[in-house]
């Protein structure tokens, strides 16, 4: 009886020993705000979003990022409610300089592939309204700067493109394509 005992906690012992550590995936959200250029249909608007992501052993992951951009691509005068959607889901590359708990820096490059949705609705240069849904790209690259476990700040700039196409339906306005230079409270 006692050499089952020793082998029933010998057996626990190894089991906890060896019992691999839970794989934690560092997350965090990040609301931003934005100034968009270098189209010749927008530059210096300004644009708001969100983008929340998660970051494998602190090295490699994934994001989802959401922009909103009113007044795109004018005043309302000219081009009436008009407004740029997009939605893009990221592979994110990072190095974490300080490591991935307290007081850290994490320069990082992304990319990834979504939906641009631009849409106007009336003015005095467009009559009509009109929507487009677009399968578009982005790239770029920041820092994300955390100043303890939680909270840091995050700078980015991005270069977002749709494959080909229209800006409006049936109007040739060249393709879709702009810088995005935005900074926000990261929260991990």
């Amino acid at each position: 009886m006692r050499s089952v005992l020793k082998l029933l906690v010998a057996s626990a012992t190894a089991a906890l020993i060896l019992t691999p550590a839970p794989a934690r995936a560092d997350g965090y959200v990040s609301p931003w705000a934005a100034v968009q250029f270098g189209s010749d249909i927008n530059n210096g608007r300004a644009g708001f979003g969100v983008t929340a992501g998660a970051m494998g052993a602190g090295i490699v992951g994934g994001e989802v990022d959401f922009g909103y951009s009113p007044s795109f691509f004018g005043t309302a005068n000219d081009f009436g409610h008009n407004t740029v959607i997009d939605v893009m889901g990221n592979v994110v590359v990072g190095v974490p300089v300080g490591g991935t708990r307290g007081a850290s820096v994490r320069p990082y490059v992304s990319g990834g592939v979504g939906l641009l949705r631009t849409q106007i609705d009336g003015g005095s240069l467009f009559k009509v309204s009109s929507g487009n849904n677009q399968f578009g790209w982005n790239g770029g690259g920041g820092v994300m700067g955390f100043f303890n476990d939680r909270v840091g700040l995050r700078g980015d700039v991005r270069y977002l493109r749709v494959f080909k196409g229209d800006v409006v339906n049936g109007l040739d306005l060249g393709t879709l394509n702009f810088w995005r230079l935005s900074i926000g409270i990261v929260v991990r």
